[in-house]
This record gives C-alpha cells, sequence and structure tokens, in this order.
C-alpha cells in the first residue's frame, strides 16, 4: 500500500506541476502595459528571444559572442543588416542571465542581454529583445512605438 500512495502522490504531483503553467498562461489578457501576477507566473514558462543586430556603416562586420552560465552560443560575424539571434525559457527558479560581447574595428562592449527584471520584460515585448549594434553605440529596440533606449557607447563603456 506505501508504494501506491507514493505513486498516486508523485502522479499528483507531476499534473500539477504541467497543469498550473498551462492555466495561468492560457487566462491571461491582452497586454495592459503592466505586468500583472498571471504574466509574471508564465514569464518562466514563455519561450523568449534575443536579437543582437549590425546597424552599423561602411560594411563594417560585427563580431558577435554570446552565452550564458550554461550555453555558449558560439562566435558570429554579422554583415551590415543581419542578425544573430536565438530562443530559450528561462530557469523555472530564476536566474536566467546571458551576455554577448560585441566588437568591430578597434572598439568592444560586453554587456547583459537578458537578466531577469519587469523593466526589460516590457522594453523587450514581453517575448523579443533586439539589440542593435551602430557606430555610436548599442541600444535596446524599446516597445514599438517609443524610441530605442541608448544603452552602451562603444568609447566611454556603459552608460
Amino acid at each position: 500500500m506505501d508504494s501506491f500512495c507514493k505513486n498516486i502522490t508523485f502522479f499528483m504531483l507531476v499534473q500539477a506541476i504541467t497543469i498550473i503553467p498551462l492555466i495561468a498562461s492560457s487566462s491571461l489578457e491582452p497586454d495592459q502595459g503592466h505586468l500583472d501576477d498571471n504574466k509574471r507566473l508564465s514569464l518562466w514558462y514563455k519561450k523568449w528571444h534575443v536579437h543582437t543586430v549590425n546597424d552599423l556603416s561602411n560594411n563594417k562586420t560585427l563580431l558577435v559572442h554570446c552565452k550564458s552560465g550554461d550555453n555558449d552560443l558560439g562566435i558570429h560575424n554579422l554583415i551590415v543588416g543581419t542578425e544573430f539571434n536565438w530562443k530559450f525559457r528561462p530557469r523555472i527558479f530564476g536566474g536566467t542571465l546571458f551576455w554577448c560581447y560585441m566588437a568591430y574595428d578597434n572598439l568592444h562592449a560586453a554587456f547583459e542581454v537578458f537578466w531577469e527584471d519587469p523593466s526589460l520584460y516590457a522594453k523587450c515585448n514581453y517575448g523579443d529583445c533586439y539589440w542593435i549594434a551602430r557606430d555610436d553605440g548599442i541600444y535596446l529596440k524599446n516597445i514599438p512605438g517609443e524610441r530605442d533606449e541608448y544603452y552602451y557607447d562603444w568609447e566611454l563603456g556603459r552608460l
């Protein structure tokens, strides 16, 4: 009888773990410009996209090397107008962090491109973070209808 109770308890636990995120994600309202409790719960279940874009002038090639604590995404040489992107799901218990090293000519930058922060979620429109390298610095594309946020100055370092 003991193993039967353990099996039933285990089965119920597995069901709860798989069903609760589905219920939370299906009950989301359209984005109202804020992060409500249902959306916060479903953020870890959501698939995120990070894009690094070469918007440099004069056909300059951008070197991009991105990684997390678990994954090295490799070195990529982007020609103007192209991007390197990847998809992931955040860790269930938090702590998801991705960072990138970007360089062109004699200028370089290393910075975080995804971290767990409600203001970043909003700037990424709850799903797509666009990091754009331009001649004067690196920008985070802001939510639709707003100006891109100036994030990093190639010569001075992080603003």
